[in-house]
């Protein structure tokens, strides 16, 4: 399980951490705050070379990707695809990564904002949404097999069946 972006609370590395209105937006729309402390979480864009390490060391069928909804503003969403340093997750000195970014189109126009909330199929989403999910698929070597385009219930989309 996965969300569209990343997040984290307390310290660590976070090279796709955005500290501007960018990250504040972004912990708005999704609600980014601890459930014991109210802890603002730090949010930032979706880091790819991460999540393909963590799909490998613990051999994922399918992901799960959760809170599409909240990019639905943005004109422009990012993604890291690699660190400039050479520096892999997990190795010492990732703290000093610096995240090599690719912009792909937002699907933050109002009416693609409204198809992605009323999305019940995966075709239903916008194209660039549907891109996007693609985009990490093809990055991580994992399937994707649920979306989330909303907080109800109603609003998972079951790609795959994994049982």
């Amino acid at each position: 399980i996965t969300k569209a972006y990343t997040t984290r609370v307390g310290a660590g590395p976070f090279p796709t951490c955005e500290t501007g209105p960018l990250g504040q937006a972004m912990r708005d729309a999704g609600h980014e705050y601890g459930a014991t402390t109210g802890r603002p979480r730090d949010c930032g864009w979706l880091d790819l070379p991460a999540l393909r390490h963590a799909a490998r060391i613990n051999g994922l069928t399918g992901l799960c990707v959760t809170k599409l909804d909240v990019l639905a503003a943005l004109p422009e969403v990012k993604v890291c695809v690699d660190y400039e340093d050479g520096l892999k997750p997990g190795v010492d000195g990732f703290d000093r990564a610096r995240p090599v970014l690719r912009a792909l189109p937002g699907w933050g126009d109002p009416a693609r904002a409204a198809a992605l909330a009323k999305a019940r199929r995966l075709e239903d989403l916008p194209t660039v949404a549907r891109a996007y999910l693609d985009m990490i698929s093809e990055y991580t070597g994992v399937e994707i097999s649920l979306v989330s385009v909303g907080a109800g219930r109603e609003q998972t989309i079951l790609v795959r069946d994994a049982y």
